[in-house]
């Protein structure tokens, strides 16, 4: 319909450093609502090259992102930019991107780590060729490398072992810890702990993999990591959830919240900032609310209507799933809520949400034309 957005890639959140998001406008601060996604140098008005179709895949950090296009650049924007050509995939942080690389075709893949530095240029600081055989290569993901028994962490040493004995399908990396779904839907934890983000019911840090006993039994379709929570979508379309709820990106009831809701600043003439103009949540007997801060092992999520997911990913301190009936979204998108809310631009808008992508605090979302 006339006057309807295109199917692609839309973003909205933070874009403090100029990344690109959504529209051009006001490049700096944040975008409230989604828009379709434009990049810099991808499109040059021609509405069939633009980066809504010419983008893949999106790779976002929190000062800057990587997209990678149908023809095999990386392209870069924010505090880091420049374009690489012969790109497979990104893993990106704010000191250094690994970048999954085939210069040029029958030439072997290799692993390159650059700096995040402001103009991408020179070499890379550190490269590992891939011994890769077989045709077509492992469909799998950074941090997992194609090669398989290791991956890569956006730190030196950039390669680290791991068990091959785990068959693992998918990696995730959070701020200090690490989620891996097995070849039999197993999910496993290990790094720090403080925040309840391994799930395993105790805040100790586990230096190995170890399997969340609470998932034992239940087959796992996929792992996300935020900054300190964790989640994992069951092959029945459940949603888990564990870790840090600071801001309510576990969807579980937030004392941060209910207590900014429940600032008082007016007849008392207290600042609103001031701690004195804090009262806490109470119930209806006029008790203290429950609240959950640290949720240390996996939690069954109920979303609206009893909504099916299919596609989930963490933010820093939010979180997005993707639902089966609707593609619609759950997730934290202007204030701190900590139940989901539904992001009704695309079905507004006529659009089926099929992937969500979150940065640390920006979201990127993928949709198509809606479906009958």
């Amino acid at each position: 319909m006339e006057g309807l957005p295109r199917p692609g890639w839309f973003g909205f959140g933070f874009r403090g450093f100029g990344q690109a998001l959504g529209s051009e406008r006001g490049l700096r601060g944040s975008l409230q609502g989604p828009e379709p996604l434009v990049v810099g140098g991808l499109g040059a008005g021609d509405p069939e090259k633009d980066a809504a179709a010419q983008v893949t895949q999106v790779r976002p950090s929190w000062s800057f992102t990587g997209f990678l296009t149908r023809d095999g650049r990386l392209v870069l924007s924010g505090s880091v930019n420049g374009q690489l050509p012969g790109c497979r995939d990104l893993l990106a942080s704010e000191q250094h991107l690994l970048v999954l690389r085939t210069e040029t075709e029958g030439s072997p893949a290799e692993m390159q780590a650059w700096a995040a530095a402001p103009e991408l240029r020179g070499t890379p600081l550190w490269t590992r060729q891939i011994l890769q055989r077989g045709d077509p290569p492992n469909p799998a993901l950074l941090p997992l490398a194609p090669e398989p028994g290791w991956y890569v962490r956006p730190m030196q040493p950039f390669s680290q072992p791991l068990c091959p004995d785990l068959k693992a399908r998918q990696l995730v990396l959070g701020a200090e810890h690490a989620l891996l779904l097995g070849g039999m839907g197993q999910v496993y934890t290990w790094g720090t702990g403080r925040l309840g983000q391994l799930g395993h019911g105790a805040l100790e840090a586990e230096l190995v993999p170890r399997p969340v006993e609470a998932l034992l039994g239940l087959a796992m379709a996929q792992v996300a990591a935020g900054g300190w929570h964790s989640l994992c979508v069951s092959e029945a379309g459940d949603l888990y959830i564990w870790g840090w709820n600071e801001s309510g990106q576990l969807a579980l009831p937030s004392r941060t919240i209910a207590e900014r809701e429940k600032t008082v600043a007016g007849a008392s003439g207290l600042s609103s900032c001031s701690p004195e103009a804090k009262k806490p949540a109470t119930d209806g007997d006029g008790d203290l609310a429950q609240f959950i801060a640290i949720q240390p092992f996996p939690a069954l999520l109920d979303l609206p209507s009893g909504s099916e997911v299919i596609k989930a990913s963490c933010g820093s301190r939010h979180t997005a799933v993707v639902t089966r009936k609707y593609g619609q979204l759950g997730h934290k998108n202007t204030a701190s809520l900590d139940q989901p809310q539904r992001v009704d631009y695309f079905t507004d808008n006529l659009l089926h949400v099929e992937a969500v992508i979150c940065g640390p605090w920006n979201t990127y979302v993928y949709a198509v034309k809606g479906k009958d």
